[in-house]
């Protein structure tokens, strides 16, 4: 070790000798030295309660002290003096041989306690140099060298537009001249927009890969600590060490962590998360990218982003990252089962049609799952029946097997069940019934499992078919037992959105004609944003009656299909007694006698006029 290195050794110990002294100084001030003879007269007055006596001094503790911060009062004791003793017992005091103060053998003590601490923590710093107070204002980034990360854009699958955007992104990296010969500059940043689990980092990652180039990625969360000034310091580094990477790619993942709009929060706000805000739009804006360095992220909340990272010359471009559609997923699938070995046969085109809704995250994990079952009984490939577990685990919870249902409960079940099949087979909309099961999974006793179509706008039709639907299972519990249980809980919620969104976004109610009267403003996936106060009381109390009206019809309809179908309703519940599950043949037969029904017609436009504003 040179003395450069022994340096902060040293400086550890002398903290450490400053620091039994302060001890030491700290239990020794707890006396305090007066004269001999004014000792001996406080122990005749009777001012102490008990007395400590040593070779050189002598210490009482002052009386009613005991109890809390006990209060001693020291004298050095005169050579050959020796009424103190006989004193202190003729007035029947507490003694004893001892001082209360820190000899030098606890003040050696208290040194190699301080000194062990100090070179634990010294040890510990140079081990692991991030935990330095100096290193709070260095980046978190994690760097991937040139080697690139080993992910290309055939690792990639179901996101085909967005990887066609992000391609000119590498087509600049590896060919800036391309582009600036005609005086055109590349984008400064790239904003990958799309809800959780739809490959917006696989995205970022493989760009670095297909480029070749140093990749820096970062959390939003990284950048924001409990001391000021952090954060800032933090952006600052990170370009720093871009710059030095160049021709690199930055990655920012989840950026609402730390781009939130300035002032959202009103009073009292987070002010160190805007200074660092600030510090990153000011080396945005401020670092050429002509040296080859693209600043990626990505968000599933952009609406909260604050405006002035969206304008040009900081994020310039937004790609747009959606769940994939049933093309997409089939080649997602393809690419994840690659590394699984699957049965012989095995359809993914079907496994695709049975994960409507299922981001790229939730195929890899529904895979992953059919792998684990296999593995559970020692077979050698994944079969059909595996995925098929798998996808329902992943979108319905966990096969609760011990849990024992009483009769009552199955037989409520089973017709709750049957209702939404039978209601849902008469409906034009929603799509076939795949599978009927009254064993619980997760937090419900039993589903109906639909296929739906693949389509991107509904019709008013359509989701007045959805309704009737989601109120099958109530209308056949009212149909057959006289009575309701909870089980409709959530699907009374979801028809009640669904028609307070008909009459209030969508403009589908004649009444109320085509005008938004929404209190909650949804964005792309799904984030509301408050807006209420935006109608008067008369206009709130006819949308109330629209939404009851909808509900009303569509839960009389769904009743009507029942009762058309009560013979058929009886046989397909108990036969679902009896077996837990529907599906397949047995299945198709029962639903292949359900007769379509007709479309509901539209109320007439009178029935609630909307009311006379006031003068």
């Amino acid at each position: 070790m040179n003395p450069r290195q022994l340096a902060p050794l040293f400086s550890v110990i002398l903290f450490a000798g400053i620091l039994a002294w302060v001890m030491n100084t700290a239990w020794n001030a707890q006396a305090s030295d007066i004269a001999w003879t004014d000792f001996k007269h406080k122990v005749e007055a009777g001012e102490f309660d008990a007395v400590r006596i040593s070779e050189t001094e002598a210490h009482g503790r002052v009386k009613g002290s005991a109890t809390g911060t006990p209060q001693w009062v020291t004298a050095h004791r005169v050579s050959g003096e020796t009424e103190l003793l006989p004193l202190a017992e003729k007035h029947g005091l507490e003694v004893r041989a001892e001082g209360v103060g820190c000899s030098a053998l606890d003040s050696a003590m208290l040194f190699l306690v301080a000194s062990a601490i100090g070179v634990t923590a010294f040890v510990l710093f140079r081990r692991d140099p991030g935990r330095g107070v100096a290193t709070f204002g260095r980046s978190q980034a994690k760097l991937v060298p040139e080697e690139g990360t080993g992910i290309t854009f055939d690792d990639v699958a179901g996101v085909e537009e967005a990887a066609l955007e992000l391609r000119e992104i590498v087509a600049f990296l590896k060919t800036p001249d391309k582009f600036t010969t005609l005086g055109g500059r590349p984008p400064k940043g790239v904003l990958l927009v799309g809800p959780p689990g739809t490959g917006k980092t696989l995205l970022a990652r493989a760009v670095a890969g297909e480029a070749g180039c140093p990749f820096l990625s970062i959390s939003g969360s990284d950048f924001v600590e409990m001391f000021v000034g952090v954060g800032a310091a933090r952006v600052r580094d990170l370009f720093r060490t871009a710059i030095a990477h160049a021709p690199c790619i930055v990655f920012i993942d989840e950026l609402d962590a730390v781009g939130k709009t300035r002032g959202a929060g009103g009073p009292g706000g987070n002010d160190e998360r805007e200074q660092t805000l600030n510090q990153l739009l000011v080396e945005m804006d401020g670092f050429d990218n002509r040296r080859g360095i693209i600043v990626m992220a990505a968000t599933n909340r952009p609406e909260i982003l604050d405006p002035a990272l969206l304008r040009p010359g900081r994020f310039d471009r937004q790609v747009q990252v959606d769940r994939p559609d049933l093309a997409a997923r089939i080649k997602i699938l393809q690419v994840h089962a690659k590394k699984v070995k699957l049965a012989p046969g095995l359809n993914l085109e079907e496994v695709a049609q049975l994960t409507p809704g299922f981001a790229g995250a939730d195929l890899a994990n529904a895979l992953n799952e059919a792998a684990l079952l296999g593995a559970r009984r020692d077979a050698e490939s994944i079969s059909m029946a595996d995925v098929k577990e798998a996808i329902e685990r992943v979108a319905f919870g966990l096969e609760k097997k011990s849990m024992r249902l009483s009769p009552q409960d199955k037989k409520v079940t089973a017709f709750h069940e049957c209702g939404h099949a039978i209601v849902g087979a008469a409906s034009k909309g929603g799509g076939p019934v795949t599978k009927i099961t009254i064993i619980p999974r997760g937090f419900a006793l039993g589903y109906t499992q639909y296929l739906p179509e693949e389509r991107y706008s509904q019709t008013r039709s359509d989701l007045l078919d959805l309704i009737t639907r989601l109120y099958g299972g109530r209308a056949a519990e009212e149909i057959v037992f006289g009575d309701v249980s909870v089980g409709a809980q959530d699907d009374i919620r979801r028809a009640t959105d669904i028609a307070r969104r008909m009459v209030t976004v969508w403009g589908m109610s004649k009444t109320l004609g085509p005008v938004d009267y929404a209190s909650e403003r949804q964005t792309a996936f799904g984030y509301a944003v408050s807006d209420a106060g935006a109608r008067s009381p008369d206009t709130a109390e006819v949308i109330e009656r629209e939404v009851r009206s909808i509900l009303e019809r569509c839960h009389s309809r769904a009743v009507s299909i029942l009762l058309d179908h009560r013979a058929l309703l009886d046989e397909m519940s108990n036969n679902l007694i009896e077996k837990e599950v529907l599906d397949g043949d047995p299945m198709k037969a029962f639903l292949a006698r359900v007769d379509l029904a007709t479309s509901l017609s539209d109320p007439p436009t009178d029935e609630y006029p909307m009311p006379k504003e006031e003068p």
